[in-house]
């Protein structure tokens, strides 16, 4: 039979543990509700902590979280915070029924931390920190009462120990107490933050398109292909890549919002409502956007219907002139509600391109996830020096003098899409039946378009392709080659030649620092004759 030391050992060990998690909870859910009461969501522990660990964190590191999680790196982040903050609170826990007084210290350093974290983002203020300070504060106050509470603490059935002692399920009753009003806190928190939103959610919802000036024509017959396995030739906004450091987005009220235009070589500074800047033409244009972060034939690219005002004409409204007309700035800065900064080539953004500040996507006001209420779109550039969302100022400046968020993380000052094609039929691991398959997918290189696509097998000739039918130059183009597909393992290459007549490189290089290059490679299984269905084999080279 095990001795009452041993018992009462593993009674403290479990009720120091249980009381570190509980105060963790308790802490968490009181640093939400600060961070929502301030408006500032962004400021809660897990999102600074998370929005700190994103800035630190290396390149490599960074892109191969992206490759392995894809959109959801943000969620996975997120939890990996929350594990990593669960096993601090059971070790806080233990060491809080061994010594108190230095687990409320290390309580207060992680909320130290978290006011740190809340401090080091962009566009921080002092008040940013107290959501961290609070949590802590509470979690420390909660720490206390319930290891206080634990090492009074009895075996259930064991006779009483003296004042003020309970049994198990005394502790267990506080715990519950605690647990319960830490989920009313985080509901109020959860209301709050809801309520917070709820204006920039209304004002989405009043806000109606102006219809364009000048439209885009209706998509060309034949542009879409309609081949089973090849997506739409205008991406779904649900099915748009969207990539980011945003832990939160940004819900931006229509209705305050405002854009700021001011720096070197601005003549007349202005400051915009929404209504002020669509007083102006509003033009339609369809357009592929491609972040730097994709891999050679990822999925990072996306084709959609952007409504919106020429950034160029407003610049010009604003007294700017491009470098080549012997303007002082060079690098046009935009910066986002939550302090991202992305630069963009004064010059690039003033040559006539349909670069626009955006307000609609596919017919639609911009979803919040997309930019809402204003971002900018620049067909030609990746999205990290063009593609700013929230957009909230236009700053003037030059490369020599300023470099954005991504360049100061090893990243390129200046990248041009290149010329990138993509096998989406069939699909990694397919295993084929003989006979005519269709293969196809997607190529561009915005801003040059595509006049070719070329695919081969097993490193034979170059077969032409069929290309779907050109949405001007600054859109994706689909294309299928039917193949004669025969018994035996098989790899699938494809390559496309841009309007200059520049054909895409084969030699293999990475995201960083301007964007991946190399031929998509697809190997493919096809069964032999009569036999059936068998396990799939094949693999998509990336």
């Amino acid at each position: 039979m095990e001795s009452d030391p041993s018992r009462s050992a593993r009674l403290r060990r479990t009720t120091g543990a249980v009381s570190g998690i509980v105060a963790a909870v308790a802490g968490l859910a009181s640093a939400q509700l600060a961070a929502a009461a301030a408006g500032r969501p962004e400021a809660s522990p897990v999102t600074a902590v998370g929005g700190a660990v994103v800035d630190l964190t290396p390149v490599a590191v960074r892109e191969w979280a992206i490759r392995l999680f894809g959109t959801s790196d943000k969620l996975v982040l997120g939890l990996g915070i929350l594990v990593a903050l669960a096993a601090v609170a059971v070790g806080t826990g233990l060491l809080a029924v061994r010594h108190l007084p230095a687990a409320i210290a290390v309580t207060g350093g992680f909320g130290l931390v978290g006011a740190l974290a809340a401090l080091s983002r962009p566009e921080a203020s002092w008040q940013d920190a107290l959501p961290s300070l609070v949590g802590a504060l509470v979690s420390a106050g909660v720490l206390y009462l319930l290891v206080t509470a634990g090492k009074r603490t009895r075996p259930t059935g064991a006779p009483p120990g003296g004042a003020g002692s309970m049994d198990r399920r005394g502790f267990g009753r506080l715990v519950v107490a605690v647990l319960a009003a830490s989920a009313g806190v985080g509901l109020g928190a959860r209301r709050l933050g809801a309520h917070g939103s709820a204006d920039a959610t209304a004002s989405r919802a009043r806000f109606v398109l102006p219809r364009p000036t000048v439209p885009a024509p209706p998509v060309p017959a034949g542009a879409d292909l309609r081949v089973p396995g090849l997506g739409p030739f205008l991406t779904p906004d649900q099915d748009f890549y969207r990539v980011d450091t945003a832990l939160v987005v940004p819900r931006v009220d229509a209705d305050t919002w405002r854009l700021r235009i001011h720096g070197e070589g601005v003549a007349r500074p202005l400051t915009l409502d929404l209504r002020q800047l669509l007083a102006r033409p509003v033009v339609e244009h369809d357009i592929t956007l491609t972040c730097v972060s994709n891999e050679v034939g990822g999925p990072y690219a996306g084709n959609a219907r952007w409504l919106g005002v020429r950034l160029g004409d407003v610049l010009r409204e604003a007294g700017v002139r491009p470098p080549s007309e012997g303007g002082p700035a060079d690098q046009l800065v935009a910066r986002s509600v939550d302090g991202m900064t992305i630069g963009t080539p004064v010059e690039t953004v003033m040559d006539g391109r349909a670069a626009l500040l955006a307000v609609g996507m596919n017919g639609r006001p911009l979803p919040f996830a997309h930019g809402f209420p204003v971002r900018m779109v620049v067909p030609g550039l990746y999205g990290y020096v063009s593609a700013c969302k929230w957009l909230t100022e236009l700053r003037l400046t030059t490369f020599a003098a300023y470099d954005a968020y991504w360049v100061r993380r090893s990243w390129a000052q200046q990248a041009t899409v290149k010329t990138q094609s993509r096998i989406d039929t069939p699909r990694p691991y397919a295993d084929l039946a003989p006979g005519r398959v269709p293969v196809a997918g997607v190529a561009w290189a915005q801003h040059r378009g595509i006049e070719r696509v070329q695919v081969r097998v097993d490193g034979g000739p170059w077969q032409e392709a069929r290309l779907g039918t050109a949405d001007g130059l600054d859109t994706w183009r689909q294309w299928v080659w039917p193949w004669e597909a025969t018994p035996g393992p098989h790899t699938l290459e494809v390559r496309a030649t841009d309007g200059t007549g520049a054909v895409q490189t084969g030699v293999r290089t990475g995201t960083v620092p301007d964007g991946a290059t190399g031929w998509h490679a697809v190997d493919v299984r096809v069964r032999a004759l009569g036999s059936g269905g068998g396990p799939s084999a094949g693999a998509d080279r990336q």
